[in-house]
């Protein structure tokens, strides 16, 4: 396969990614166009090199065909049935040879392998978009054939999160061509999605805190394009559609915060190798008008994060995806991830649905919210505080609200969901020791070197004052002792167990700009003195010998202890701010997908029985404005004490 080439930029049109609807174009043709040689005999299977899943080679290979199908429906769809590369004709015979149950490769059951559920969807999705292309020229028996093999997927077992949307696309789908589907359990699927949501626009992936990017490429990318799918109506989609859309509007005004101005979006959660599936939810708005932002908005947006991707070398030489978040890093495989799993990338191609005279092609592009200042979001349903710099371009979460459990659960914490923070630049070690004892942007109680995890937290309170945005939570910390047969590889939940338990820690985050105070209190009923960790940020670097910056000073005015990391651009300050703090830094190597090796300060206490440690963390680009360090005390005893926070400006704010 040749090298990706790419029109020349349009910076009247996009003055910001200088990428237009040609540019997309071409990305999805060279993906598809490099998905040929991988093709098996009968056209039924992409077959492409790589880890195998759980599900076992054949339902990768599967995989690889149904995800890049869905890519090829967007195109064939938005370009009214124009074909120069025959698409179709590949596309066709794949289909027929995969529900040929006397064929010689036909696709895994559904009834047989769970992943082909998951699949069955985006060939029902693919056949509703390219109806008067495919479905409508296949013969009757080939039609029969197709419906047989979607009639087995709904039945059987469906986790409790974004599968059920799956059936439901799939069972819609059969109603619209007279196949056999259950209306009874098509309304009792949406009535339990309708119990994951939340507030705001938000949905949980099911009813464990899961907040992650499957809010947006599964809960509002399919009940979107359900309501406009042939169908639907008989479900009560009319009276759906306007709680939907009013749903959509709500999340993308929290969600283009997410996007950094590099075009990166906070890396947090599960499916990471899915990349750019992240601007689905933007074209969702787009192609339906349920938004507030502008068109030039959205394209800037959605442009950003597939330049971002595809710089960063998530194609690679072959004009593959692979398992990874950048290039190939097989280690964030989960366990249902396979060689063809990262094609659901294809998701964040659904703007190529729109033709090119579409006011989301026309318009200027228009600057991101964190081009026009800083930014700062509360994000309710999540328990998240979002902060954009516009100086460095940097989003940062903080997360007093998400672990991919229930409250009192006793599991480890899962790095993608557990952590306090998160950024558009940095991602968590995710890997090694760090799943057993917390590294990064944690708190925690330390024995013989291991500190406790928080999974299970109450949350407490989330908002803003107008200075500052704040959220607080309460950790019933612990030790898990798992097996230490797991290899990592997960479906984001934390490892189970034998759990020892810590002394409950009360953790209070004020935030504004790149600075984040966190004060973390030892509970009164402490049995004695307990070790504290508080960390920062994991800075990225990209070989072992790389020069970082790290100091330890003290700050005459605060009487501060200072920590340093700085490395390839990116600086993280830790300061302790309440007496006592001893400094340190962690450096670990090849257990980040974005750097060889990650630096992280950290700060430690000896803390008594209702005393509180203090600290300001920060995380910025190296040429970014220095900011006045905040001050924090707290104030009070026991369940009256404050946290009182002052900025350089002389606001305050406080939170309990």
């Amino acid at each position: 396969m040749s090298a990706l080439d790419l029109p020349a930029e349009n910076r009247e049109l996009s003055p910001y990614t200088g990428w237009g609807r040609e540019h997309w174009a071409a990305i999805a043709d060279h993906m598809l166009l490099s998905l040929r040689p991988y093709f098996s005999t009968t056209r039924s299977h992409v077959n492409l090199p790589g880890p195998t899943s759980s599900s076992g080679a054949d339902s990768d290979g599967f995989e690889g065909y149904a995800r890049s199908f869905m890519l090829f429906a967007f195109r064939l769809h938005g370009e009214r049935g124009d074909d120069p590369h025959g698409f179709l004709d590949w596309y066709r015979a794949g289909l027929l040879a995969g529900t040929d149950p006397d064929g010689p490769e036909p696709w895994p059951a559904p009834g047989e392998v769970g992943q082909a559920k998951v699949e069955a969807a985006s060939i029902a999705l693919g056949l509703q978009l390219t109806r008067p292309w495919l479905w409508d020229t296949l013969a009757p028996a080939e039609k029969q054939h197709v419906i047989d093999w979607l009639a087995q997927s709904p039945h059987g077992w469906y986790p409790d999160n974004n599968w059920l949307w799956f059936r439901i696309t799939v069972e819609t789908f059969l109603a619209s061509v007279g196949g056999p589907h259950d209306p009874d359990r098509v309304m009792h699927d949406l009535a339990t999605i309708e119990s994951y949501y939340r507030a705001d626009g938000w949905y949980a992936d099911g009813s464990v805190r899961a907040y992650d990017y499957y809010c947006g490429w599964a809960m509002h990318l399919y009940p979107l394009i359900w309501v406009l799918s042939n169908g639907s109506d008989a479900f009560g989609s009319r009276a759906l559609d306007p709680v939907f859309r009013s749903r959509l509007t709500e999340f993308l005004d929290d969600y283009v915060h997410f996007i950094g101005a590099d075009g990166m979006p906070v890396l947090q959660g599960r499916s990471l190798v899915y990349r750019f599936a992240t601007a689905a939810p933007l074209w969702v708005g787009a192609i339906t008008g349920a938004t507030r932002l502008k068109p030039g908005t959205i394209r800037r947006a959605a442009s950003g994060v597939l330049r971002a991707f595809v710089e960063r070398g998530a194609l690679n030489e072959n004009g593959l995806l692979t398992l990874g978040l950048f290039g190939e890093w097989p280690q964030m495989a989960q366990t249902y991830s396979g060689s063809g799993s990262p094609y659901w990338a294809s998701k964040g191609m659904l703007g190529l649905l729109l033709p090119a005279d579409h006011e989301v092609w026309r318009a200027v592009e228009e600057p991101l919210p964190i081009e026009v200042g800083d930014t700062r979001r509360v994000v309710r349903a999540a328990g998240w505080l979002i902060s954009g710099t516009r100086d460095d371009g940097i989003v940062r979460l903080y997360n007093h609200g998400a672990d991919h459990a229930v409250a009192g659960d006793r599991a480890g914490d899962s790095p993608i969901y557990a952590r306090f923070g998160y950024s558009s630049a940095s991602i968590p070690p995710l890997i090694g020791d760090t799943i057993d004892s917390p590294v990064d942007n944690s708190a925690g109680v330390l024995d013989a070197g291991r500190l406790t995890h928080r999974t299970g937290f109450d949350r407490g309170i989330v908002g803003d004052d107008g200075t500052a945005a704040y959220a607080t939570s309460v950790t019933h910390a612990h030790w898990v002792d798992s097996s230490g047969d797991d290899d990592g590889h997960d479906h984001g939940s934390g490892r189970e167990g034998i759990v020892v338990d810590a002394p409950d820690l009360r953790t209070a985050s004020i935030v504004r700009g790149a600075w984040e105070v966190r004060a973390v209190r030892l509970s009164d009923a402490a049995p004695s003195v307990s070790r504290v960790r508080v960390s920062g940020w994991p800075v990225p670097s990209a070989a072992a010998g790389t020069s970082i910056d790290i100091s330890t000073d003290a700050d005459a005015d605060a009487g501060s202890t200072v920590v340093t990391v700085e490395a390839e651009g990116l600086v993280c300050e830790l300061i302790a701010l309440s007496e006592g703090g001893h400094p340190s830094v962690h450096e670990e190597s090849g257990t980040s997908p974005i750097g060889a090796v990650t630096t992280v300060p950290w700060m430690e206490f000896e803390l008594a029985p209702g005393e509180t440690a203090i600290v300001a963390s920060r995380l910025a680009r190296s040429a970014s404005a220095a900011h006045a360090r905040p001050r924090a005390r707290a104030v009070g005893t026991s369940r009256s004490a404050v946290l009182r926070v002052t900025w350089d400006d002389g606001t305050s704010t406080v939170t309990f």
